[in-house]
Formats: C-alpha cells, sequence, structure tokens
C-alpha cells in the first residue's frame, strides 16, 4: 500500500499529471492500493476556488481520472477527497471515493467533522463552505476492511470505533503545519494502537503557491504503533505491506478490542 504525498496547487490539470507520475512510481515500487491526500486535485487561494472546483458525483474530469488511472495501473485507488456538489449551491461535499480496478466508484465518504481553528492570524472555518457527511464508512476489498476518514476526523476516536474491527485506517489530510507539529504523528500512532489496525495517514506537504503550509509527514503505522515508512516534506511515495498475521498477532497476544465495555 503507497501514500502519495503532494503540494497541490490551483490548477486541476498540474495536479492531475503530478499525481498520475506519483502513481506510477509507486506502482513500480510493487503497490496495489494507492490513497492520494485530501484536495489533491486542487489547493487554490481561497476555499472558493475549491467550491467552483465540485464536481457531481458520478462525473467530471477528476472522478474520469481517477477511474481511469485504476484501470490503467490495475490497482485500487483511494481519492483521499475531491469537491462535489452539495444539496445547497454555495457550498461542497469534501468526499473521498474509492476505485477498484475495473474503475468502478465502490465507496463515497462525505467528511463528517469540519475544521475549525482561530489563533493568532491563522484562522479556518470549514463550515462556512463545506456541507459536512452523515455517516461513517468501511469498505471491503481484497486487503481487508478499510476504514475511510479525512483530516480532521483524525481527533474523534468515536468515528472509528463506530466502524471496528478494520484491518486499515485511511486518513488522509491537509494538516496545517501548526496543529501537525503539535498533534499529527501522536493521534495517528494512538488510532492505529486503539484499533489494533495498520494506519495509513497521507498529507499535503509543504508551502503551496497560496503561501499556506501543510504539515506533511505522510506515513504508515503497524498496529503496534511502530512508523514502518514515512516522508516528512514534499512530493513522494511512502509505502509498507499489510500483514493481516501482524494484526493477528497483537490482538491475540493484547485483546483490547474483546475486553471492550462501553
Amino acid at each position: 500500500m503507497a501514500a502519495i504525498q503532494m503540494v497541490s496547487g490551483p490548477r486541476v490539470a498540474d495536479n492531475l499529471a503530478a499525481a498520475g507520475r506519483l502513481i506510477d512510481d509507486a506502482v513500480a515500487q510493487g503497490a496495489q492500493l494507492v490513497v492520494l491526500p485530501e484536495y489533491f486535485p486542487i489547493i487554490g487561494a481561497v476555499d472558493a476556488d475549491r467550491v467552483n472546483a465540485r464536481e457531481d458525483f458520478g462525473r467530471g474530469p477528476i472522478q474520469d481520472w481517477l477511474a481511469a488511472t485504476a484501470i490503467r495501473h490495475g490497482i485500487w485507488i483511494f481519492a483521499g477527497s475531491i469537491p462535489l456538489t452539495a444539496t445547497v449551491a454555495d457550498k461542497m461535499r469534501n468526499s473521498s471515493l474509492v476505485y477498484n480496478p475495473a474503475g468502478e466508484c465502490v465507496a463515497r465518504y462525505d467528511k463528517v467533522h469540519l475544521f475549525g481553528f482561530n489563533k493568532g492570524e491563522e484562522s479556518y472555518d470549514e463550515a462556512a463552505f463545506i456541507e459536512p457527511g452523515d455517516d461513517p464508512v468501511a469498505v471491503a476489498t481484497p486487503f481487508g476492511r478499510i476504514a475511510l476518514s479525512i483530516c480532521y476526523d483524525l481527533r474523534f476516536p468515536e468515528l472509528y470505533r463506530a466502524l471496528a474491527p478494520v484491518d486499515l485506517i485511511l486518513m488522509p489530510a491537509a494538516f496545517t503545519d501548526t496543529t501537525g507539529r503539535a498533534h499529527w504523528e501522536i493521534l495517528l500512532r494512538a488510532r492505529a494502537i486503539e484499533n489494533q489496525c495498520y494506519l495509513l495517514a497521507v498529507g499535503q506537504g509543504g508551502r503551496h503557491e497560496s503561501g499556506r503550509v501543510t504539515h506533511g509527514n505522510s506515513m504508515i503505522v503497524d498496529p503496534w504503533g511502530e512508523i514502518l515508512d514515512r516522508k516528512m516534506k514534499g512530493p513522494g511515495v511512502v509505502i509498507a505491506d499489510l500483514d493481516h498475521a501482524r494484526i493477528a498477532e497483537i490482538r491475540a497476544s493484547l485483546p483490547a478490542l474483546a475486553h471492550r465495555k462501553l
């Protein structure tokens, strides 16, 4: 499984081309499951740029590219998030889509928890332009049962408890550098440890054309909380194997999931 770290800009075509080159690299290294970061097709200067790039679910150049890329390589692609139309005209859904090797979209998760942060000159309010999703989503794949989530969801462990047990948690993100330096790694490792599963976190990682700085630090964590591979900043590929024997060994020796009371 591979995480594709990016530093996306305001032009969709350029971002798709960059993602394509990184996916080629990941597949050459043996990846069969590839995960893209949050907002991989566009990070513009203002929130409205993403809203303006939204597509209707099931059609549009971004979704067409995802399906074609999955078919071309014969892989599963988890599109970290793309902007889709909402039920209100001036907002979007921040949606993670799953494509099988036949190019079929087999699952969709709309981000449930919307980020809000205000400290000094740094301020974010996703609720102003995003319509939240309602339901947690896990998808059955040849690799096991996979929990979908996006960025701010990481701070809400009950989301993953609602889906347990899973073999893999996906965490595509565009974490701010401020909150990322403080909390990103410790939260990722905690979610893997408490759910006794693998966790693949893939971020936007660097300085974008707009001047925004994202944390990056994409990593793959095993069920014991060990980091198997990571990349701090800049575009690149993080890759590791998902080992079901490792999951079974840890759950057998420390049956915490079976000991849950609440």
